[in-house]
């Protein structure tokens, strides 16, 4: 079952980043990397059109509470989500406790190990302080950026579900599992 999860109190830091709810004065940086054509397909939207697009999903990510500001170097950079998970696509674990993530990074950052790095750390919040006992975590089969951040992150396969985009697509995808009595100490 979905835990409940309120990261409006939570800052992480890892070597390179801080992990933080997001704040109205990043809204220039989120559009920066929001309106890039290549950036959002990845997760299953469209690049955004204009400012207030992004004024309107900024919004919704402080009012919700699950979705962390990734900063390096003072500037917002990407985005790592708590979601809820599809509880009906996963039965058997409707005894344990657990949440998914999905994620998203500046193409100006790609390939430089910043999402592994903020993935382990959420990876390690949510585990050590919030007590979950799985995440889950997907991608698009055609994403091998996401495939590689799972697979350095410790998930295993799980399975292939269909996964309905914002842009009113269907697209397979790959769902991997990490479960916190399985999980390698320290983080990969």
């Amino acid at each position: 079952m979905n835990k409940l999860i309120d990261i409006s109190d939570v800052v992480l830091t890892t070597e390179r980043l801080t992990l933080r709810p997001w704040r109205e004065t990043d809204l220039d940086d989120f559009y920066e990397y929001a309106k890039v054509d290549g950036v959002g397909q990845m997760a299953g939207w469209n690049p955004h059109r204009d400012i207030e697009e992004t004024r309107r999903i900024l919004s919704y990510f402080i009012e919700g509470k699950h979705v962390f500001a990734l900063e390096h170097q003072g500037k917002v950079i990407g985005s790592l989500g708590v979601e809820c998970y599809k509880e009906a696509n996963y039965p058997e674990l409707s005894h344990l406790q657990g949440r998914e993530i999905g994620y998203v990074l500046s193409k100006d950052y790609w390939g430089q190990g910043l999402m592994p790095e903020a993935v382990k750390a959420v990876i390690n919040w949510l585990f050590d302080s919030e007590g979950l006992d799985f995440i889950l975590v997907g991608h698009f089969i055609w994403n091998d950026q996401s495939r590689r951040v799972i697979e350095k992150c410790g998930f295993r396969y799980v399975k292939t579900v269909t996964f309905e985009t914002r842009f009113n697509t269907a697209e397979t995808c790959y769902d991997y599992i990490l479960y916190r009595l399985e999980r390698r100490k320290p983080q990969c």
